[in-house]
């Protein structure tokens, strides 16, 4: 398979308004060559009408789209050049996977030998060379779902949006298959836009992670900045799980959590000094304690994640509940009802706004 250089993608500014409810505000987003993004998001964000405005399926209140240098805002969604996959495989039922491959392409003109010659190097590529012959009913939802990438990419896009691919799959075959969409993307080097609201997807399958809340854009970077440094706790709240542990302000920069002082960043939603600071599961450490005291906590559940195991415990100071997570075989340390002290082991938090 011929790799591409991709092409650039810049959304500016775009709006879009049903009525009275605003779907989209001001999103502005630029998308390098070859470059995969993922909007992360819950249902309502308005990632999906970011996705269907640069498709040309909606058209947007305010704003421009610009592709490739040449600005596409009024282009209808024929003319566009856009490989799409959505939830729904949308195969057609009388043809088979060689020939729904290669459907863009007889829409188009191509002849005859070029469209069997391209079906057959995309499906080659999707892994499913020897299911050339077979029905859609005869495919797993998986297959299916091959199928619909390798007939949006036969086309030679030059873009490419992936909404919510994934979601009608059992976790096993999603995993798979979004390692494979990753896989395909790298080595064609088609401009992608993903939607998912699965954090982990986004995650594990994206070059940048936009972050989407109420119709903007809250952040976009990398899967690893987007997880350790969230712009604001909006985004610290969705991507992943979060404890909201007590503290005083020491200073405009640093606070007292659990007798330890740790640097923060963001202001008191009300001026006090009491505050409350966002930590992560994985960003808190166990000790057993000798005694109770007003720092420790009360282990009172355990949950076995494989690798990992999540810890259920109460503070003593506020009965706070908080979650740790451990290695397995360390949590075996920490029973029921043991008293713990709790150890934090991030550089840096936000407070709770």
């Amino acid at each position: 398979m011929k790799s591409s250089s991709g092409i650039a993608v810049h959304l500016d500014g775009l709006t879009k308004r049903f009525g009275s409810l605003v779907a989209l505000n001001n999103f502005s987003l630029d998308i390098a060559p070859a470059e995969l993004v993922a909007l992360l998001g819950p249902s309502g964000c308005g990632k999906t009408t970011a996705l269907r405005i640069l498709g040309g399926l909606d058209v947007p209140t305010e704003g421009r789209i610009v592709v490739g240098g040449q600005e596409i805002s009024h282009i209808s969604a024929n003319k566009r050049n856009m490989g799409m996959v959505f939830q729904a495989y949308s195969l057609f039922p009388s043809m088979t996977a060689e020939e729904n491959v290669a459907y863009g392409l007889r829409v188009r003109g191509v002849n005859t030998a070029k469209r069997a010659s391209r079906a057959k190097e995309l499906l080659e590529l999707v892994g499913l060379s020897t299911h050339a012959k077979h029905l859609p009913n005869q495919l797993s939802g998986g297959q299916q779902q091959r199928v619909a990438l390798a007939r949006a990419l036969a086309i030679e896009p030059s873009v490419l949006l992936l909404d919510e691919p994934l979601s009608a799959l059992d976790a096993k075959v999603r995993t798979q298959l979004r390692d494979e969409i990753k896989r395909i993307q790298r080595e064609v080097g088609t401009t992608t836009l993903f939607v998912t609201h699965d954090q982990e997807e986004a995650m594990a399958i994206a070059d940048r992670v936009g972050v989407m809340s109420a119709g903007n854009l809250e952040q976009c970077a990398p899967p690893a900045d987007v997880y350790l440094n969230p712009i604001n706790v909006k985004v610290a709240k969705f991507v992943g799980a979060m404890n909201a542990l007590p503290g005083i302000l020491t200073s405009a920069t640093t606070a007292d959590v659990l007798g330890q002082s740790i640097r923060v960043r963001g202001e008191s939603p009300n001026g006090s000094k009491e505050v409350r600071i966002l930590i992560r599961p994985e960003q808190l450490g166990l000790h057993l304690a000798a005694e109770a005291s007003e720092h420790t906590a009360t282990i009172t559940g355990h949950s076995f994640l494989g690798p990992l195991t999540r810890i259920t415990a109460r503070l003593n100071r506020d009965q706070t509940n908080l979650f740790v997570a451990l290695p397995s075989a360390q949590a075996m340390n920490f029973p029921i009802a043991a008293s713990v002290a709790v150890v934090i082991t991030a550089d840096h938090a936000l407070i709770e706004g």
